[in-house]
């Protein structure tokens, strides 16, 4: 400090300066600092009590729409009831078909998860392989999912995108199923049930299953039946051609032909239960109709005829069996319940239950007995004729 008659000179700038004077950069800097820490408490309290209010405001809205919903119903319960059974009926029928389908799904996931458990224990090298593709997803439309996106998969097309793909039309409850088309079987055009994607997959599998002597599980057709691999793929290109994803459903069908070498193309409509049995060389057009419970084997060919861009392949009806080699060609429609021999060619309509064996193909037995020779699977009986020597 420099005294000078009396008076004192701060030697610094800073110094000498009382605590009520002006503060210094530092003390500017801390108190800028103080207010906005105040300014951010104060914000934080604000947004808190708003959210607050906007919760309280929320619950009270569902509140009231919940009471006024059920003013609404009681006022309306009367009406519903007056206007007879007829409704509750139908909604009874749906949700217990519904019940009935999960019940099922249920069940078949539950048998199928048992098998791969076992078949882990018994062959250990498989256990990895089990546990990637079966028991390692929580349900049959995961586990589809990821077998065929694994089977798909390619450089351009991921097996992640695929996987989630596929497992979107499952769950697509709108468009996941299979064609409002005619009945092929039904003399009055009557329309099939419409079917989800899923649904129609578990036939496939209980169809296989069940005609197929070389199946003893269902994890075996799931994991190496190409047959059944190819089906419940041309059903994801089928969904994406509806949705007029038409490029990626070919590219698809692309796909399946080059690993599985069947081509089915997406356009075609197949019911469900049904049964390809070896599956190497089937070919199926564009504009063909393929109904429930039909069973047909390797090198089997429903091939169109002309340039046309109307119907120019086959339909073939309810719980038909095509034998290896089999070619149908044209708009022509092979009935419910005919049987054709392998190796035959089919150029003209059969009607239903009948059997049919050459090339061209000729009707040498009407059955009288209605039954579905796919069920059956026999490929010999009915094609030798009685005779006498």
């Amino acid at each position: 400090m420099l005294q000078l008659k009396g008076s004192v000179v701060p030697s610094t700038p800073h110094e000498g300066r009382s605590a009520a004077g002006p503060a210094g950069p530092s003390h500017v800097c801390a108190q800028v600092v103080v207010r906005a820490n105040r300014s951010q408490r104060t914000q934080a309290v604000a947004v808190r009590e708003s959210s607050a209010s906007l919760r309280q405001s929320l619950v009270d809205t569902a509140s009231s729409n919940a009471l006024d919903g059920l003013d609404w119903a009681k006022q309306r319960s009367g009406s519903w009831q007056a206007e007879g059974s007829s409704h509750d009926s139908l909604t009874g029928q749906h949700s217990a078909g519904l019940s009935a389908i999960n019940a099922h799904q249920a069940r078949l996931w539950s048998d199928i998860r048992t098998e791969a458990k076992l078949d882990a224990e018994t062959e250990p090298l498989l256990a990895s392989f089990l546990h990637t593709n079966i028991l390692a997803h929580p349900s049959l439309g995961k586990a589809l999912s990821h077998l065929l996106a694994s089977k798909m998969q390619s450089r351009t097309l991921l097996g992640t995108q695929l996987m989630r793909l596929i497992f979107d039309a499952y769950q697509d409850d709108s468009s996941s199923a299979t064609d409002h088309f005619a009945s092929v079987s039904a003399p009055t055009n009557k329309a099939l049930l419409v079917q989800s994607i899923l649904e129609a997959g578990m036939a496939d599998m209980e169809a296989a299953k069940e005609r197929d002597p070389a199946c003893d599980k269902y994890t075996q057709c799931i994991l190496y039946f190409k047959g059944f691999q190819a089906i419940q793929c041309q059903r994801i290109a089928h969904w994406l051609w509806k949705k007029d994803r038409k490029m990626l459903a070919i590219a698809l069908q692309s796909r399946v032909s080059e690993v599985l070498h069947v081509d089915i193309h997406p356009a075609a409509q197949l019911g469900s239960g049904v049964l390809i049995d070896h599956a190497t060389g089937v070919v199926i057009g564009e504009t063909a109709v393929v109904g429930n419970n039909v069973s047909m084997l390797h090198h089997v060919t429903l091939g169109g005829s002309g340039t046309g861009k109307g119907i120019r392949h086959p339909t073939i009806g309810d719980g038909a069996l095509l034998g290896a080699g089999v070619s149908v060609l044209g708009p022509i429609r092979v009935g419910a319940g005919c049987k054709v021999g392998a190796g035959s060619v089919v150029v003209k309509e059969l009607p239903d239950y009948c059997v049919a064996v050459g090339v061209p193909a000729r009707i040498i037995k009407q059955l009288q007995v209605k039954r579905e020779p796919s069920i059956d699977m026999d490929q010999c009986d009915d094609f030798i004729l009685d005779y006498v020597i």
